[in-house]
């Protein structure tokens, strides 16, 4: 017996689609699915876990509208390689 975890997120159908690639053809076997939904606060807070402080882009979206940043053309050099 073999025990796989996967991900997965359900469509606006309510209908899990599971493709899980197990190794094995022409072969019969019993599957048993068990499934429990993430918690809420974790699905509204995905960049947590990911080097992010929470709320980092609440906190910083818009920072820069009163002072935005020009680019110029310096540093750009006509003889670049291709």
């Amino acid at each position: 017996m073999h025990s796989v975890t996967r991900r997965y997120r359900v469509g606006e159908d309510g209908i899990l689609h599971l493709d899980v690639p197990i190794g094995l053809t022409n072969t019969e076997l019993e599957v048993t699915v068990t499934f429990q939904p993430l918690a809420l606060s974790h699905l509204e807070n995905n960049t947590q876990g990911k080097g992010w402080p929470p709320n980092f882009f609440e906190e910083t979206f818009g920072a820069c509208k009163d002072d935005p940043i020009v680019i110029d053309g310096d540093g750009i050099f006509d003889d670049s390689e291709e």
